[in-house]
């Protein structure tokens, strides 16, 4: 009988806050981070277009299991729309399929953004990850097929009109929910303002609970491949970790002793005493002595680990 196979690389565990730059996909930047960090696993939450910049977070080891959470959270996007023409991606990176001489004016912006603001129905893009018949949009879409794709609600927290730096574009800054696409709405912005429109620019500058003086630069991070002391370099590199537990802030919390962390490893539910104990959580997440022990659920005066950490 063959021995089970020894993982590749450190079991570290954290969250990096990546400033992706444009033109470099999220996957490839995943990639890059696993190998700088020598880590054993890593994900992120939530996909950037290579078109687009700013906060990917990546989660490393452990993390990697509170990457739903994030997922799940407000995001903020910086974009800019230019008028006039309408394309096959819904960006810069597509062809013209519709234009347009004409541009709106900036009341006409103004007048347009409380239509997109609260639970609203969105189209996604016809070059997207959503699944039609087992198969991805943007797979279809490159094989020159046009897909029905069905709309679904999303919510608009915040929608604010930046500026305008000339006739032919303007300036946003969204706050929205889990499943909006920015694309869509610059699409859906030139239709309604008869001049049609794409993004032109797209920048994230916050997936909650991380902040935006949390992101790094890439740069940052492969400048410290000089180092030539390995030890030395993930030292450095392991630095820019925030702690696992930082992605489940919106999260109830207790904390627990030793005792109780090992009963919840070992994947048993804990009592919870005391008048100040929850009563009932779906989902709520317990520390010992500041580390993240366990995700579970509060119910009937216990808690319920789901996901444990080492």
């Amino acid at each position: 009988m063959s021995k089970p196979r020894k993982p590749k690389g450190r079991p570290v565990s954290g969250w990096l806050i990546l400033d992706k730059p444009v033109d470099f996909g999220s996957t490839e930047a995943v990639s890059k981070i696993k190998w700088l960090f020598d880590a054993q696993k890593a994900g992120h939450a939530g996909t950037l277009d290579p078109l687009a910049s700013g906060m990917l977070p990546i989660a490393l080891g452990d993390a990697t299991k509170t990457v739903p959470y994030v997922m799940d959270g407000r995001k903020i996007y910086e974009f800019t729309v230019t008028w006039g023409e309408e394309r096959t991606t819904d960006d810069l990176e597509g062809e013209a399929t519709e234009t347009s001489v004409n541009r709106p004016s900036e009341e006409a912006i103004r007048a347009l953004l409380p239509n997109y603001t609260g639970v609203i129905s969105q189209t996604p893009p016809q070059f997207s990850a959503i699944k039609i018949a087992g198969e991805r949009a943007y797979d279809l879409a490159r094989e020159g097929e046009t897909v029905d794709i069905p709309s679904r609600e999303v919510e608009i927290f915040r929608l604010t009109l930046i500026g305008c730096p000339d006739v032919n574009s303007a300036r946003f800054e969204v706050e929205c929910g889990k499943g909006t696409y920015v694309r869509s709405l610059a699409r859906d912005f030139g239709r309604e303002l008869g001049c049609y429109g794409h993004i032109s620019s797209l920048r994230r500058t916050f997936v909650a609970p991380f902040a935006e003086e949390m992101m790094v630069p890439l740069a940052e991070l492969t400048a410290l491949e000089a180092i030539e002391d390995k030890q030395e370099r993930l030292a450095a590199l392991d630095a820019f970790l925030i702690d696992t537990g930082e992605a489940l802030s919106s999260l109830p919390h207790i904390a627990i002793t030793e005792d109780q962390a090992h009963r919840l490893r070992m994947g048993n539910p804990i009592l919870l005493r005391g008048r100040n104990a929850p009563v009932a959580e779906a989902d709520a997440f317990a520390t010992c002595f500041g580390k993240l022990v366990a995700i579970g659920e509060i119910g009937e005066g216990e808690f319920r680990p789901r996901r444990v950490f080492t």
